[in-house]
């Protein structure tokens, strides 16, 4: 046991005569390892893109609902009303009324034209 820990520790299972398949294992570990790094350093990538678009899309969120406000505000009837005066427009004293257009049938108006 003291033996294989120290040949470890000297590093000799890399001088040995079949040497070149303890390198190709150690070669695969590194390619694995730095395979690994990259993944990771992709992902936490990838995460902070994500939190930024949050954090983007929640002050567009913000920013539309007092948009939509404003324009709330803007288009009720005493905002305009308020506007108009500004410029000597102000509103009717007189109701607004509804106008019927009664329809008349084909028959008698091609009669009424024949005639």
């Amino acid at each position: 046991m003291k033996g294989g820990i120290y040949n470890i520790l000297k590093a000799r299972f890399l001088v040995n005569e079949d040497a070149t398949k303890n390198w190709r294992f150690i070669v695969f570990l590194i390619v694995l390892a730095i395979i690994m790094i990259a993944n990771t350093h992709r992902f936490e990538q990838k995460v902070f893109r994500i939190s930024d678009l949050t954090t983007e899309v929640k002050e567009l969120r913000s920013e539309f609902v007092d948009r939509r406000s404003e324009l709330m505000k803007l288009k009720m009837e005493s905002t305009i009303s308020k506007k108009m005066e500004a410029r000597n427009i102000f509103p009717s004293q007189v109701p607004p009324q509804k106008i019927k257009v009664k329809k008349q049938e084909e028959k008698s108006f091609f009669k009424k034209i024949w005639q």
